[in-house]
């Protein structure tokens, strides 16, 4: 089965885009376009991150709950984008828990923290932790572990895959991550505007009763992952047993508000005919 929606990225208004799909059980069921060219991946960078994160909770070295970041907050709240701080700044707007305030300066601190930790780099710890055992050769982080991955529909497909059927940790601390944070918590999702709820796990997007959407109208509600500024995306519908990923070189805008729920609910539906 080679899915025939994935050619819908040839319509897009950009440059350079490469999609692909994989199932649970990691078969890949089609790729479209330059599947191994490296691409930023702008915020697409986070769920990469927070599962470095979660491995360095499984090793021992922190802990979901232990203080990390502005004053009340810890390293659940910097994942959850509920610490307090600001988007791009360093500096508190707002008492932990209270609101879902995206940041990309919370992962920067949560990359510091895990850092100290360890006593190893963010983006070495990152490579050693998830990018090497899972054979993500083409990824590499280069700055900021909220923004600065580079990498290609391929490694991320191998990504999504352990993401749907963890072999790096133990699935119930991934069924955490992909668990609502903070319920009832509300914020904007950038792009998007003010939502209530604003649902997010640990380090992931979670769609909810979102509206607008970056995914498709026909995404369950169970949907997770991450859209980035460079004109990327990755999900994973637990539902429809699948995990998307589009990369693409031109910023988001409204080709991508647009374009984007057209291609997954395209997706979904040849999908599940099957």
């Amino acid at each position: 089965m080679s899915l025939q929606s994935l050619a819908l990225i040839d319509s897009w208004p950009v440059p350079t885009a490469a999609a692909g799909v994989v199932r649970a059980d990691g078969a890949v069921l089609g790729v479209h376009g330059p599947a191994g060219h490296r691409f930023p991946l702008a915020s697409v960078t986070k769920p990469l991150a927070a599962y470095a994160v979660l491995v360095a909770y499984e090793e021992g070295a922190v802990e979901f709950d232990e203080p990390a970041g502005p004053p009340g907050s810890t390293v659940r709240h910097l994942l959850a984008h509920t610490s307090g701080l600001a988007f791009d700044e360093h500096r508190v707007t707002a008492p932990p828990g209270e609101r879902r305030l995206y940041s990309n300066a919370g992962f920067e601190q949560l990359g510091d923290h895990v850092a100290k930790a360890t006593d190893i780099p963010f983006a070495e710890y990152l490579r050693q932790a998830v990018l090497e055992p899972l054979g993500m050769t083409s990824t590499s982080l280069e700055g900021s572990p909220a923004k600065d991955g580079v990498s290609t529909v391929e490694d991320l497909l191998r990504f999504a895959a352990e993401v749907q059927a963890p072999r790096l940790l133990d699935p119930l601390t991934v069924a955490e991550a992909m668990s609502v944070q903070y319920p009832g918590t509300k914020g904007v999702l950038p792009g998007y505007g003010h939502q209530n709820p604003n649902d997010w796990g640990l380090g992931f997007e979670i769609r909810g009763s979102k509206s607008p959407h970056w995914t498709g109208g026909s995404s369950s509600p169970r949907t997770f992952g991450h859209f980035g500024q460079s004109g990327t995306f990755l999900w994973v519908d637990p539902d429809a047993g699948l995990a998307c990923v589009a990369l693409a070189d031109r910023a988001f805008g409204p080709w991508a508000t647009e374009a984007w729920p057209v291609f997954t609910d395209a997706v979904l539906a040849e999908a599940r005919r099957g």
